[in-house]
């Protein structure tokens, strides 16, 4: 009789409907020494509960990890040297703008002739460029035409 009741706390276990005094029976059961024979291959599970509360910790852990403590003087360096370097760029921008503003030389021409001749330089450098701007979209419309052709619409 007590064989067909601990069948049916095995079903009923692994069914996930057991009450935690049906598993307390289950896990003493498989502890004894009389288990039956065809019952054994379930006499590991209950039996790693058993173990697994026999089991301790007992490493220590420390608190401050001892690389962990040089990586955050690393980094508080890191970011020290990062700002300087920083602030230097910008007062070294700021300077040569400075200077740059107190000479008055902002690229203007007194005499309106050579302005004028300047000016076309500048528009004739614009001017190649957007021409050659112009005539790679000649190889697109080619492209668009025959992409057309096979892809009909």
């Amino acid at each position: 009789m007590a064989l067909d009741k601990i069948e049916n706390l095995l079903e009923k276990y692994f069914e996930a409907e057991t009450s935690i005094a049906e598993e307390k029976e289950l896990k003493d059961y498989f502890a004894s020494s009389d288990v039956a024979q065809h019952l054994e291959q379930y006499k590991p599970i209950f039996g790693y509960a058993v173990q697994a509360k026999q089991e301790q910790f007992k490493a220590t852990i420390p608190l401050i990890p001892k690389g962990r403590n040089i990586k955050r003087k690393r980094v508080v360096w890191l970011s020290v040297a990062a700002s300087v370097v920083v602030l230097l760029g910008v007062g070294l921008f700021t300077f040569n703008n400075y200077n740059q503003l107190k000479s008055n030389d902002l690229g203007t021409y007194d005499d309106p002739e050579v302005a004028f001749r300047e000016t076309q330089k500048a528009l004739a450098m614009i001017s190649e460029s957007v021409n050659k701007g112009i005539g790679s979209m000649k190889y697109l419309n080619e492209y668009e035409q025959s992409k057309n052709k096979i892809f009909k619409k």
